[in-house]
Order: structure tokens, then C-alpha cells, then sequence
């Protein structure tokens, strides 16, 4: 696991100022982040008005929990130029961790569902799902474990693998390796995904993967 300071922290700080100056006086539609186009992204939902992960990845932090931000958040943080409204994360699984996560999500007021869309408690127990969806003040998205099906990846290594950026106020994120985050975007598949994956390649060193 490398360690760098600072600076995807602050490519995501400015790539999310610049989703919420773009939506800015834009008028709600009632997409969430689970009804985005597969082309399009979630920046055209209504995650995008007001988004700010920030407040969920403190909360996260100060709760000790140890998570990994995936999807196009991790792809912001590598240098991808594509923006987003929705923070998707993938944590162990492990039934003993799930307490300080619920607690984190509680923290924000972030609101649980399960894949069909129906509200679930903010508890321990329904992070245990293979994916669960949040809403919460700032973003939305989903929250993964390495049981969700990712086309024969195995993301549970990805865990390890995982890069961590520290904030000059201590604040610390860990998030997909860029090979990683580009064996997800291609076994998803959807144009988005492949898209950015070909981003994710050009910003890789030689320029393509």
C-alpha cells in the first residue's frame, strides 16, 4: 500500500466545488445516483446538487473505518477530468467492522436502502449485504463488500492494494490503485465505464494500459 500526500485530496476538493457550481439553480429531476444514464454518469442526477463527499469520508476517518473509495471519486483522485455525483465504496465485509461503520453513516444522517430501493435501518447488520445504497447531505452512492459479484475480479486484494492520501489536516482517504480502478471500469463495462477506463490507461505511466 503506497501513501501520498495531499494532492488527490485536492483534485477531488475541486473537482466537487466544480459538479455543485455546475449544477448550481439546476431544478431537481428525482434521478438518484442508481438511475444515472450509463453513458452520461451521475452527474446528471441529482446527487450532483450540492454535492460534497467530504463530510461521509471525515466521518468515516474519525470512525476508524477502514474503507476504500472506488468509482469515479478514486478516478477524480487519480487525475481523471470526468465529473461525478455519487462516492461508492468498498470496505472488507468483515461482520466485527461494521459497527464503526453504521456508526460513521449515523454521524451524517445518511439514509440506507437495499438494491431494489427500499429503505433499510442504518445499522450494523444491513452493511452486510453485498452492496447497500446511501443517501446522505452531501453524497449518495453505494457501499460494497468483496461478496458483490465483479465479473471474476478479485476485489478483496484491491483492499490491500489501495493507495492513501493524507490531507494537511490530517484527514485520510484510501482509495483503488489505478490498475485496480481500470480492471473495475472494464468488467462493469457500460460506455461510461469504458470511457473512463481509457482515461485512466492515458494517465497511466507510458500512457496507456
Amino acid at each position: 500500500m503506497s501513501q501520498v500526500i495531499d494532492e488527490p485530496l485536492e483534485r477531488l476538493r475541486t473537482a466537487a466545488r466544480r459538479t455543485r457550481e455546475l449544477a448550481l439553480g439546476r431544478a431537481g429531476t428525482g434521478l438518484r445516483h442508481q438511475d444515472a444514464d450509463d453513458d452520461v454518469g451521475t452527474i446528471g442526477t441529482d446527487g450532483a446538487l450540492g454535492f460534497d463527499p467530504f463530510p461521509l469520508l471525515e466521518a468515516l476517518h474519525h470512525h476508524g473505518v477502514h474503507i476504500v473509495v472506488i468509482g469515479q471519486v478514486a478516478g477524480i483522485m487519480h487525475g481523471s477530468t470526468e465529473l461525478t455525483g455519487d462516492l461508492d465504496l468498498l470496505w472488507d465485509g468483515v461482520p466485527a467492522h461494521a459497527p464503526a461503520l453504521a456508526a460513521a453513516f449515523i454521524s451524517v444522517g445518511a439514509r440506507l436502502s437495499d438494491e431494489a430501493g427500499d429503505p433499510v435501518p442504518t445499522r450494523p447488520e444491513s452493511f452486510l449485504h453485498p452492496k447497500v445504497q446511501f443517501t446522505s447531505p452531501g453524497a449518495g452512492g453505494d457501499c460494497c463488500t468483496p461478496a458483490l459479484p465483479w465479473g471474476g475480479l478479485r476485489v478483496r486484494d484491491f483492499l490491500d492494494r489501495a493507495i492513501t492520501a493524507t490531507g494537511p489536516d490530517g484527514l485520510v482517504v484510501r482509495y483503488a490503485c489505478l490498475d485496480d480502478l481500470i480492471r473495475m471500469r472494464r468488467a462493469i463495462g457500460r460506455p461510461k465505464d469504458l470511457r473512463r477506463a481509457a482515461e485512466l490507461g492515458s494517465l497511466a505511466p507510458g500512457g496507456h494500459r
